[in-house]
């Protein structure tokens, strides 16, 4: 039997806020989070803007000892997970322990520490130098193994790693084990702080950074005609996953009910889309098939809609080849034109602004789409925020080395 999966909590640590609700007011109101980088002193490097996570306090969700033996994609992710565990109201105790699980993924883990350490030892040459809590606070499973061992969850912990689409991964993956009985409830979702010298020169290598240095709140432009590229960022999301019934007897909140996971793989490029966007649409038809839904079921898709050349181009052909006329009907927006892309933790992020969207009936602005590529002909929601009747929605989330994962919420009926 397959079980139903519901949303009860939500936690987000966003370049837009420290709280869900903040975060999501800033999306609706269109505010952008890309200013100068301030985590690093870039000069006069080709990229120079970022989109951090601003005044950030780690002593407010964790002693300020551990805060220092943590990464900062573990801070986020460990303050994200308490976020949404509260907004729940579910207790971890030793009645479900067992059947709680934790799947929170990165796609580079604690890159940051990792820079910042081997930079010590070639600086100084000297072993000693090093901190001894450097592999816990480098490996890619921190995030996951923290939130497990903070709330006292003993089930399955994991941490699936797909790129840019880690995040969406993790919650699909965790909903696959409360429906088919492995679990009963589960923390998921996605968290990074990518914001180093090397990630950014490395993707500004291959072309696929923003420089627009002296316009910050305007560099991320997905879909736009003028469209250069990514704009890094940083944060977390997480989800609580919960069946159904146990959710119900308890008497949680339902957010919202998760109906359809689809993963697939390019086979293609280890960094290019498919031109076409064939994995990327195999991935949407299979989340519809997974929901038991129509395309033209789908009220509002949020992008994965990155700002780079090739990915806009394609993901536009992936919708337009599964929904057909719907594609036309059906709003779309990117959110990265206001949060920048936080590569494993964005589409966590982004499957909350999904549920924030039915809940508010409002459908978020993709910003900076002043100037429409003729070719991207579709209603990606231009600049400003709209009303409108939302039921069912799409997450669409792709990575480097044709990862595709789509997810889909509905308004809960009983």
């Amino acid at each position: 039997m397959v079980r139903r999966v519901v949303v009860t909590g939500m936690g987000v640590i966003s370049p837009l806020g420290h709280t869900v609700e903040d975060t999501w007011a800033n999306i609706k109101a269109g505010v952008c989070g890309i200013a100068p980088i301030t985590r690093f002193d870039p000069g006069e490097a080709n990229v120079r803007i970022a989109a951090e996570v601003k005044n950030w306090d780690p002593t407010k969700y964790m002693a300020a000892k551990e805060a220092r033996k943590r990464d900062l994609n573990q801070q986020f992710s460990v303050a994200a997970a308490q976020q949404a565990l509260a907004h729940s109201g579910l207790v971890i105790d030793d009645s479900n322990r067992v059947r709680t699980g934790v799947v929170i993924g990165s796609s580079v883990g604690g890159v940051g520490s990792y820079y910042n350490e081997a930079k010590t030892l070639y600086e100084t040459n000297d072993w000693r130098k090093i901190t001894p809590f450097g592999i816990p606070m480098f490996i890619v499973n921190g995030g996951s193994n923290l939130v497990s061992m903070e709330i006292g969850a003993m089930g399955r912990s994991s941490t699936p790693i797909s790129a840019c689409a880690t995040g969406a991964d993790c919650i699909g993956h965790a909903f696959d084990l409360i429906r088919y009985g492995k679990l009963d409830q589960a923390l998921a979702g996605g968290s990074e702080s990518p914001i180093v010298p090397i990630g950014i020169a490395a993707f500004d290598r291959l072309g696929a950074c923003s420089r627009m240095n002296d316009n910050p709140a305007g560099a991320s432009r997905p879909f736009s005609k003028d469209r250069q590229g990514l704009v890094f960022a940083e944060g977390s999301g997480v989800l609580v996953l919960e069946e159904l019934e146990s959710a119900k007897a308890r008497g949680a909140t339902i957010l919202a009910e998760m109906v359809g996971y689809g993963a697939t793989s390019d086979a293609f490029h280890i960094t290019a889309p498919h031109p076409e966007g064939i994995g990327a649409g195999l991935a949407i038809q299979a989340a519809l098939d997974d929901a038991g839904l129509k395309p033209d079921a789908i009220d509002y898709i949020n992008a994965h809609g990155t700002a780079t050349e090739l990915n806009d181009s394609m993901e536009t052909k992936a919708v337009k080849r599964v929904f057909g006329d719907h594609a036309y009907k059906v709003a779309i927006s990117s959110t990265k034109s206001m949060t920048g892309h936080g590569m494993g933790a964005t589409a966590a992020i982004e499957s909350t602004f999904v549920i924030l969207a039915m809940r508010d009936q409002i459908a978020p602005p993709t910003i900076n789409l002043n100037e429409p590529d003729p070719e991207l002909d579709l209603d990606y929601v231009p600049n400003v925020a709209r009303p409108m009747r939302i039921r069912t929605a799409m997450s669409n989330s792709f990575g480097f080395g044709g990862h595709n994962v789509s997810l889909i919420f509905k308004q809960f009926e009983n």
